[in-house]
Formats: C-alpha cells, structure tokens, sequence
C-alpha cells in the first residue's frame, strides 16, 4: 500500500489560518513588501514622514506618506505597518509548521495585482500555487509545492482592469520583459525575470486547442488557450495564498473540478514524465483531503465532466488507484471513473 498522500493540522492552527485569511479580506489595499518603518525627514525645510521598507529581498525603498502636520495619515500609516507586522509573523508561524507558502517575490506580484485590482477583474490562480492555496484551505500539510511561475486563468472579465497587464506587473519594480511570441506579430501571453530560474507568469484562457492566442482588451494583453478550461473556470471560489510575508485574496477554481483537470493535464505531458507524476500526486492529494468529507463535490465534478476527459483520465484509473490506495474514500471514487 502507498503512503498516505497528506496528514492534517492540528484545529488550532486552521483557525489562526482562518483568522489571517478574515483580516486580510477586511484590508483592502496591501502594503507592498515588508512591513517597514516610518521615519521623518527633512526636505527644504519642511518635514515629512516616508515609509522605509523592502518592496523585493535586498532592496530598499523609501515612499512618501505625508507632512508632519497630516495626523490622520501618519496614523492611517502606523497603523497599517501594525497590522502587516503582525500578519508577516503569523505567516512565518505557518509556514514552519507546514502550510503552503509562495516566495517574497511573487508576493510582490501579486500584491500589485490585487491592489491593481486585477484579481477582482476576473483573474484565477491556476496551476501549482492553486494547489497550495487548496492545501491550506482544507488544512493539509504535503510535500512542499515549489514553482517558478504564477499562472492567471482568464474566462469571463467582469470589468476592464484600471491598468494594462504590463503595466501592472512593471509597477512592482522587478526587471519583467514580455516573452516574445512564436513570430514577431504574435502578441504576447507572458512575461519573465531574466535567468533561467527567473520567475515566469502566464496568462491562460479557455480553447479548443492548446497553444492559441487570444487578445484580452480588458488587460490590454493576450492568453494563451487551455483545453476544457471552461470546465476548470466554471464559478471559481474566493481563496487566499500566502506569500512572503502576505495573505494575498484570491480567486480559485473549485477544488473538485481543479482536481479532474489536472488529472487530465497529466495524461497531456509530452516527454515530462516528472511533470506528469507531479500533476497527479498534487490532484490526489487535494482529492483525498476533498474524499474525507465532502465526496459528493468530487462525484458532482466527475458527472460533468467532458467525455474526452473522462476517457483520459479512465485510461491511468489503475495508477491513481495504486497511488491513492492508501485513502479507500477516494478509491471508491476512482472506481467509478
């Protein structure tokens, strides 16, 4: 028999989880980097108060925040730098003990496209850091998921974003260049940090086939197509992923539909089968946490499933049984693939 895929936290820490993930809704904007500090300066002769701090590991900043005279800011500020202190020192609590944490920067990412209001737009966090907000929403501790990029599914944008996609990434103050496409007159669905390990982001959306671009106009921007990721997208649900020293809202799909299709995912790699592994070992294990309790959504997602996918997904049935074998809950419903 396999090893059991997750063991689970203690109810103490899922309720400070829980406590984080409700202060950092009742926020609203964030505060980029670490917490900082205040500190008062002289300029020509008038005295104002910056906020020193690292919007990025080994980089400092100073920003204006207001006059000496301005009470109201100055104390708007103090408070805010408070309260993200505190926030950096539960995360870090967590994140020892276990839960699913994302580097400082891509903290720094999606910090900004929060503030810029682009997760509100319609943006869903996909790929290997939906299944680390998933961990820590149902309180399983796994192998730690590392990446080096942050995928954004795009279906349906409810609004037109007050920034272009570029321009968000770019406020962060990190080095990003668009990925050229495939020709010269391909727009471009990513962008990157330079070296090999440089953080990549990818802007996804729903098609027939993989590979295409689509133009986003609300981002002033284009995604490359995924299939079935209308199935994915179908009514994804508010989440939060920590990252660096934030608790970052978010949006996700929903766990029982993001598990089959990433199990299909798997039967699409082409000469990675680490990649493949991974997928499936990630999909079972937000599946065997989903099987412990809430089978039923599994069950739902798996009846609307596309006939394609199913079949795909029918054809490794034996090796996700054999995985999961430790889990019977989840074996019952791999048995009715």
């Amino acid at each position: 028999m396999s090893s059991a895929l997750y063991r689970t936290h203690e109810l103490a820490y899922r309720t400070q989880y829980a406590e984080i993930k409700e202060r950092a809704r009742a926020t609203g904007l964030l505060l980029p980097g670490t917490p900082g500090r205040l500190k008062l300066k002289s300029v020509n002769g008038g005295s104002y108060w910056y906020r020193l701090f690292y919007p990025v590991p080994g980089k400092q900043e100073e920003k204006f925040v207001c006059t000496e005279a301005d009470l109201e800011a100055y104390e708007t500020m103090r408070l805010a730098i408070e309260d993200q202190d505190w926030m950096t020192k539960q995360i870090s609590l967590l994140r020892k003990i276990g839960f699913q944490t994302a580097d400082k920067v891509m903290a720094r990412v999606l910090v900004e496209l929060h503030n810029q209001h682009m997760l509100d737009a319609g943006l869903v966090l996909v790929g290997t850091l939906a299944t680390m907000a998933w961990l820590n929403e149902l309180g399983g501790m796994s192998t730690s998921a590392h990446t080096q990029d942050i995928d954004l599914a795009s279906h349906i944008l409810r609004l037109a974003a007050p920034a272009s996609f570029l321009e968000t990434v770019k406020a962060t103050g990190l080095p990003f260049f668009p990925v050229p496409g495939l020709s010269p007159a391909s727009p471009t669905c990513s962008v990157k940090l330079p070296g090999a390990q440089g953080l990549r982001v990818d802007v996804l959306t729903p098609g027939e086939e993989l590979g295409q671009i689509v133009k986003l106009p609300a981002l002033a921007w284009a995604a490359q197509t995924v299939p079935f990721y209308d199935y994915l997208l179908k009514d994804p649900e508010p989440a939060c992923m920590l990252a660096g020293g934030h608790c970052v809202p978010v949006h996700i799909p929903q766990a029982a539909r993001f598990v089959w299709h990433k199990l299909y995912a798997s039967t699409q790699r082409r000469g990675t089968p680490e990649k493949a592994t991974k997928d499936r070992i990630q999909a079972l294990t937000i599946a065997a946490l989903l099987a412990s309790e809430d089978a039923h959504l599994l069950l739902d997602a798996l009846n609307e499933l596309p006939p394609r996918m199913r079949e795909h997904i029918a054809r490794i049935k034996g090796t996700l049984m054999q995985t999961a074998s430790a889990h019977p809950e989840l074996i019952d419903l791999l048995d009715a693939i």
